[in-house]
Formats: C-alpha cells, sequence, structure tokens
C-alpha cells in the first residue's frame, strides 16, 4: 500500500513537472471558451489584414445564439481547422494577425456528411441533412454560385452571406420564429447586397405587409427567386418559373394567366411573352387600385406598349386594350359578365350538342348491332334488290369536285387542329413535344394562319358555286325540295321515326337524297364557320379590332375560338365519323367520298326513296356508272384508313387534354 502511494506520487511529480511527455495528438485542441475569449465582441471590433492591404473586419460570435444554433455541440476548430493545425504549430492566428486563413468549407463539409450518411444507409434517421444536400446541389448551379465580376476568387454570395453560420437554426414553421425569421429575409437579402432593390420592395404592397403590418405570409425575397435555385433574372429558367411562383399565393390569378396566350406560350416553355412582372412590376409591385401601380387602368396603356410596339415587331396597343381582362373568367358574372354570358352559351351549346347526338349515336348502334347479330352474319343488303341488268352498277354520289373540297376541308381542319391543340392543352406533356416538332409557337402559328385562309377559302368557294348553281336553274330550283338541303317537315318525321325504330317501335325509316343528320352535319359548319373564323380573325388583327371594339371583346373571342374548335373536332371524329363508318353496317370504312360512286344496293337500301323516285321516273340509269377499279378502291382505303388514323390521334389527344384539366 505503502508502495503504491509512492508510486503515484512519483508519477504526479513527473506530470508536473512535464518530465511525463504526451504525444502531440492526444493534447486538446482549442475549445469553444478559448475562442470565445477573443470573439465575443466584448473586447472591441477585431480586424486582420484584407484585399490591397486593407483591414477586413471579423464576425463576433454571441454566445448565447450560438448556443441556441444547429452547431452549438460543435467545436469551431471543426470547421476552422487550420486555425487548430497552425496552433499546433505554435502560429496560432492570434499571434499572427496576417495569417492567411482558409475558407470554412460549409457546402463541402454537409455533402462529405450526408455521403457518409448515405454509405451508413442512415437517411431516415438524419431528414434534415438531405435537404440541406440537395440546397447545396441547387446552390452550385445558382447564380449566387458564379465567380463574383470584382473578385474571381469568391462566389456572387456564399453560405454565410445568408445564413448567420454561428447562431442559424431552422425554427419549426408557422412558429413565432419562424415568422420572424421569414420577415428578417428581405434585410438579409437587401442590406449587404441587393439595396436599391430592397428600397423598391420597402415600397411596394408586399414589403408594406411586411415591415409595416409584420405580416410574415406576405411575399419575401425567397418566394419569387428561391432560397437556394436562385438563376439570373434575364434567364430563360427564371422567366419559366417566376409566374408559378406568384401563384403560390394567387392561385386563381395564375390559373387565369394561363389561359391567356401569354401564359399558354410560358407554360410551353418559350419565355418571350409577358409574364407577371412585365404587367405588375418585379420588387414595387403595388395593389391593382393604387394609382401608382402599373396595371391602374390610367397607366394600363402605357405598361402594355412596354412590349406591344413596333420596335418589338408587334402592332402599336389600340385603346380597346385598356378594358381587355388578363384574369377574366367565366365564372365571376359580377365582375365579368360579357365573358360569363360567353362561356355559358358554350357550355349549353356543347352540353345540347354532345348530350343529343351521342345519345343518338350509342342508340343507333345499339339497334344496327342488334339486328346484324338477327342475321346472323348475312349482309344488311340483299344481292338480287335491284333488276338483274343493273347488278354490279354503281351510282355517282360526289363528283370530283366536291371530293376534293372535302379533302381539302378535312386536312385543312386536322392541321388548325394539330395546331391549335398544343396553345389550349399548353399544360399537358403532349403539347410541348407537339410544338417543338412543329416548330415552335411563332411556325406553328404561321402554319394555323395558312390552314385558317384555307379552310375559309373552301368554305367561301362552296357558297360561291351554290350560288351560281342556283341562279343559273332559279325556275326549277325547289327550295324545300328532294335535292335541297334544307331542312324540311320530312327531316322532323324521319327524326321521329328513327327513335321508334331504335326502341323496336317501328321499322326503320326509309330516306330521300339527304337524310337528316347529313343535312346538319351541312349546316353546323356555317355556325361553325363564322364563330371560329370571326373570332380567329380578332386575335389574329388584335390591332385592327381593337381601334374600335372593346377589350372584353377579345376574351369572348377566344372563349368562343377554342370551345366551338374543341366542339368541332370531338363532333367530327366521333359523331361523324360513327355516321359514315364506324357504324355496323358501315365498319370499318365508307369509301363513297373517296371514291364518287357506291353500288346500286347500297343506294337502295340507304337511300330508298330517291332510288324509286328515279326508278320510276327512268332516271335512275343516267346516273349509273361502273365500280371503280381495284386499284381506285385500294387508294381510297387507304387514304380513309390514314384520314381516320389522323382523326382518332387527334381525338385522343384532345381527350387527354380535356379529362388532365378538369
Amino acid at each position: 500500500m505503502r508502495l503504491a502511494r509512492s508510486a503515484l506520487w512519483a508519477f504526479l511529480v513527473c506530470l508536473a513537472s512535464g518530465l511525463l511527455a504526451i504525444p502531440a495528438s492526444a493534447q486538446p485542441l482549442l475549445d469553444n471558451t478559448t475562442c470565445l475569449t477573443c470573439h465575443d465582441g466584448k473586447k472591441g471590433k477585431l480586424e486582420v489584414p484584407g484585399v490591397e492591404g486593407k483591414a477586413r473586419a471579423l464576425r463576433s460570435v454571441a454566445p448565447d445564439k450560438f448556443s441556441e444554433g444547429v452547431h452549438a455541440n460543435m467545436q469551431c476548430v471543426a470547421c476552422h481547422t487550420d486555425i487548430a493545425d497552425n496552433a499546433d504549430k505554435g502560429n496560432a492566428h492570434a499571434k499572427d494577425p496576417a495569417l492567411a486563413l482558409k475558407k470554412v468549407d460549409c457546402a463541402g463539409c454537409h455533402e462529405e456528411l450526408w455521403q457518409q450518411t448515405v454509405k451508413r444507409g442512415k437517411e431516415r434517421e438524419r431528414p434534415r441533412l438531405g435537404v440541406v444536400a440537395k440546397n447545396i446541389e441547387a446552390y452550385r448551379k445558382s447564380f449566387h454560385a458564379r465567380p463574383n465580376a470584382d473578385d474571381k476568387t469568391k462566389p456572387n454570395a456564399a453560405c454565410d452571406n445568408c445564413h448567420d453560420t454561428h447562431s442559424f437554426n431552422v425554427p419549426v414553421k408557422n412558429s413565432p420564429q419562424y415568422n420572424q425569421w421569414r420577415l428578417n429575409i428581405p434585410s438579409v437579402c437587401g442590406e449587404s447586397c441587393h439595396t436599391d432593390q430592397l428600397e423598391s420592395y420597402l415600397g411596394s404592397v408586399h414589403g408594406k405587409e411586411i415591415s409595416k403590418k409584420l405580416l410574415a405570409q406576405a411575399a419575401v425575397c425567397s418566394d419569387c427567386h428561391t432560397a437556394h435555385d436562385i438563376s439570373a433574372t434575364a434567364s430563360t429558367s427564371f422567366k419559366l418559373t417566376v409566374s408559378s411562383h406568384c401563384g403560390n399565393c394567387h392561385v386563381e390569378n395564375l390559373d387565369s394567366y394561363k389561359d391567356t396566350f401569354h401564359g399558354q406560350i410560358s407554360t410551353l416553355g418559350y419565355d418571350y411573352t409577358a409574364k407577371c412582372y412585365n404587367c405588375h412590376g418585379s420588387h414595387e409591385i403595388r395593389r391593382v387600385n393604387d394609382p401608382e401601380s402599373t396595371v391602374y387602368p390610367t397607366n394600363r396603356m402605357k405598361t402594355c406598349r412596354t412590349c406591344h410596339n413596333a420596335k418589338k415587331g408587334l402592332p402599336d396597343v389600340p385603346a380597346g386594350f385598356a378594358s381587355y381582362q388578363p384574369h377574366g373568367n367565366g365564372h365571376d358574372f359580377a365582375r365579368y359578365p360579357q365573358i360569363w354570358v360567353a362561356w355559358q352559351i358554350m357550355v349549353q351549346l356543347l352540353v345540347g350538342t354532345f348530350g343529343f347526338f351521342w345519345l343518338h349515336t350509342l342508340l343507333w348502334f345499339y339497334r344496327e348491332y342488334q339486328e346484324r347479330k338477327a342475321r346472323a352474319g348475312q349482309p344488311h343488303i340483299k344481292p338480287d334488290s335491284v333488276p338483274a341488268h343493273m347488278k354490279g352498277k354503281h351510282i355517282r354520289r360526289f363528283s370530283a369536285t366536291w371530293r376534293i373540297a372535302h379533302i381539302t376541308f378535312a386536312l385543312s381542319l386536322m392541321t388548325l387542329t394539330l395546331t391549335g391543340m398544343p396553345l389550349f392543352y399548353s399544360h399537358v406533356s403532349w403539347a410541348p413535344v407537339l410544338m417543338s416538332a412543329l416548330g415552335g409557337p411563332h411556325t406553328a402559328g404561321i402554319i394555323h394562319r395558312v390552314a385558317a385562309v384555307i379552310f375559309a377559302g373552301v368554305f367561301f368557294w362552296h357558297l360561291i358555286y351554290i350560288t351560281v348553281r342556283i341562279a343559273r336553274d332559279w325556275k326549277n330550283f325547289k327550295f324545300f325540295g328532294p335535292n335541297s338541303m334544307v331542312p324540311n317537315l320530312q327531316d322532323g318525321k324521319d327524326m321521329l321515326a328513327m327513335f321508334k325504330w331504335f326502341f323496336g317501335q317501328g321499322p326503320r325509316p326509309v330516306f330521300d337524297r339527304w337524310t337528316y343528320w347529313e343535312k346538319f352535319d351541312y349546316w353546323a359548319p356555317f355556325w361553325g364557320v363564322t364563330i371560329i373564323g370571326v373570332s380567329g380573325l380578332i386575335m389574329w388583327l388584335p390591332g385592327f379590332f381593337g381601334a374600335f371594339l372593346p377589350g372584353w371583346v377579345f376574351n369572348v373571342a377566344a372563349i368562343f375560338h377554342g370551345e366551338e374548335a374543341f366542339l368541332a373536332v370531338v363532333f367530327l371524329f366521333t359523331v361523324h365519323f360513327f355516321n359514315n363508318h364506324f357504324r355496323p353496317d358501315k365498319f370499318p370504312l365508307e369509301v363513297v367520298m373517296f371514291t364518287g360512286t357506291f353500288s346500286l344496293e347500297e343506294f337502295k337500301h340507304d337511300h330508298g326513296v330517291e332510288y324509286k323516285r328515279l326508278l320510276d321516273s327512268g332516271e335512275l340509269e343516267k346516273y349509273l356508272v361502273d365500280a371503280p377499279s381495284p386499284a381506285k378502291l385500294a387508294a381510297s382505303k387507304l387514304l380513309g384508313f390514314v384520314l381516320i388514323t389522323i382523326g382518332l390521334t387527334l381525338l385522343t389527344l384532345v381527350g387527354i387534354g380535356f379529362f388532365s384539366s378538369h
């Protein structure tokens, strides 16, 4: 026992006298208490030599705030590693203030920590560290990470320019601390770097909400520019995303903006049309009813003319634009009565048209399919239904002129659909791809307008052609006669008889030269071409029409143009295709519009009244022609299948667009 005490005493003496050597690696590093004896800010301002011999002030560290931050459990030298290294060598920075110290690499440290966490499979235990890693990845691609123009050795902004790393903490969302943190964001961004922007911001509606009302929910810098993925405001990426940032608060306004031409082009990924800030300003945004606002009625024309002027290749803004409603919608009668009325008209037209004709189609399909089953595979047309000497003959239904007009009309309509759909459904995934394939909005617009001119040209040619034909034989023309496309009383009777047949309450009706659904197909374009054409022309020439029409006309024109086009496309590629190609008696294809003729047996089946009249009068034989050659028939079928495939493809894209937006 006495020997043990002696040994312990000898050990302590040796230790105290420095005779017992301790390896350098085991010596304690500088601790936080030691660091804070100088860096707590109580001993005055600390300075070190900076660039070109100018003194650079060191930041002080408030111990109480540091203890509440996320780094509270870390030692200073864990980040300032070179200070510890120099201290070990007897060259602590306190002894040599001119000693160049490394910049603390916040990003590198956190990335390494996250990589180690991933390697160990501990991601779920440290989710916040994963968020930091993503933020760092975004920062490295951002404008802040680029080399500073004045000093290429530094970035535009580093982590500690925005975050006080000695007291940094992430408050719980919606807590008082979080709200205070948001209220301080403008001063963090503005006071050290963006002073001009801060001054403008503090005078804006957002800035006043923050600085005077202390409303933390108001927009701050990071809401528009993001916190880490900050891009140059002149960049395409910023222009294409900034409106969606506005929409995080202004949801309804963003939705209505996306329905405009400006919003549709932006949604497709092109940055040349107006964004929210082009109209409302950026940092200096004011309320709409503020006389200093850029969108105040007396200032609106000046704002529009910043883009719509001859220098930018656009016509000057006409007076009518002053009442254009960029955020107008058809659901608010009090604010937008004209738009509401236009929307109601189109909704009722769509519901009424599709409600009737889709029901008509379903009933027709069911009844014809049931009769086909009852025939046990026998053809619906009896082979001996016509005189023997006429068997194998065809009757001319459409001349070459009508067939060319039909295919030109069809192709121009399909082109209009192809070029117009990406705008109408700009939010759908296929829209940017299709717009890019078309060569972009400018090229697509040219193609669309050329197709519109062709479409309208065929329509007006038809009017002139019919007018001339009627004028030449005016004395014999019967307004409600069998060869006239004008609906008459018999059409109403035929429709009622058709519905009776649908429900098994009567025989299938026998029709004359034109059926009631063919007459509807004929007259529908008169309404459709007029509405689509006039509304399209108004939007095509806004400078001309805006000179004498109020601005809300453009809102109404956009509704009529888009919805009527939707009606035409869906009706043609569903009801019209069914009536002529997809019903059981015609499936899979009717080629009469491509060959110009159909068999006499089919003519008798489909138009029995006309067949009997021509047969009884002896005129039938003068309309008979030979059946088309196998080559012509094959070419007609190929053309028909191609057009039907295109139509159904367009219908599918429209369907995807419609159901993804409702």
